[in-house]
Parts: C-alpha cells; structure tokens; sequence
C-alpha cells in the first residue's frame, strides 16, 4: 500500500485539473440540469447570471458536430449543442481545454447512451434523475472521475436499477447482488 504524506496529497490535488461547473441548458438558456463545483459563484442569482451569460455569448454559433470553446469572466468554456439542448463544462483560464472538451464529451455521449439517443429537452427532463447521477459519477468536488461515456453510462444505469425489477432486466452483477439479498434475508429468518 502507498502512502501519501498530507503535503503530497494537497499538492497532487492542486495540480489536477479542475472543473468549476458542468451545464446543461435548453435552447432559450434556461436550466435543465447544472451543478457547480466552486464557489466563483455564491449565490443562485450569481450562477444564473453566469448562465444567461454564457448562453448570449454562444447562442449563436454552430457547435454541433464539434466542440467549441470561448472565454468569459476569465473562465474556459468548452460546449456543444444537441437538438435544443446545450452541453457546458467550465474551467478556469489556465485549465487544459483539451481535458475540459474530453469531460464535455464524456458527458455529452453518456447523456446519448442514457437516453438512448434520443436526446432532447424533454426527454432530459423524464429522466433528469439519470443525468443528475451522470454529473455525479464523472466529476466530484471540481476533480474529474471519470470520462469514458461507457462506464459512466453503466454506473448510472447499474445505480438506478430497482433491485426488484425482474431478474431478466439486471446485470449479472445486479442479479448476484439481489440473490445473495435473498439468500441472506432467508438465512437470518
């Protein structure tokens, strides 16, 4: 096992990249789903000010096939758009962007995959739950987890199956969880 002194650790969390904000708004600029992970913004009015901001700056442009990135309040902003919903990942202005675009990606595909391709406002609001759970398996407290849309995907959906859906629509990693709670429930009757 490796040990870190306290020093090491704040210094390797200072150096990895950090993510200030992921949004997901709709076409007229209003929120779908955001969560912020600095404090850049303190209050609600501050963060929907930033968000008004954003959208006026990129509303315009074509990111749809690829992303794209602007500056604004000295922040990074890397995004892209779907149907009527606009993707956002913030960083700060010495971030990488190419890390923002592959956080941004990661999120973009797993919300595809989430939603089966069918990615549009309304869809995104019927299951805002398994987006919710998406920006928390892919960055935690500014740090980014995961990026692969996969393995995010997979998370949300094993983390939000019922364990009392039928054995036939589990994984076989949910479907040993729920037996071995089976098993386990008879044995200590």
């Amino acid at each position: 096992m490796v040990s870190l002194s306290l020093t090491a650790t704040s210094t390797l969390l200072e150096s990895c990249p950090k993510i200030k904000n992921i949004l997901l708004l709709d076409s007229e600029g209003k929120r779908v789903a955001v969560k912020y992970y600095s404090d850049d913004w303190p209050t609600n009015s501050a963060k929907e000010a930033f968000e008004k901001g954003v959208f006026t700056k990129t509303q315009h442009t074509n990111a749809r096939t690829e992303a794209e990135i602007t500056m604004l309040e000295n922040n990074i902003i890397v995004y892209k758009f779907i149907q009527d919903l606009h993707f956002f990942v913030t960083g700060g202005e010495d971030e990488n962007e190419l890390i923002l675009a592959t956080v941004l990606q990661g999120f973009f595909d797993a919300v595809g995959l989430l939603l089966r391709g069918n990615v549009d406002k309304k869809e995104a609001l019927e299951n805002l739950d398994l987006i919710l759970l998406c920006l928390d398996e892919i960055v935690d407290g500014g740090i980014t987890l995961e990026n692969d849309a996969n393995v995010i995907a997979g998370k949300v959906a094993s983390n939000s199956m019922d364990a009392g859906a039928p054995l036939s629509e589990q994984t076989i990693t949910q479907a040993l969880a729920t037996a071995r709670e089976h098993l386990t429930r008879s044995l200590l009757k």
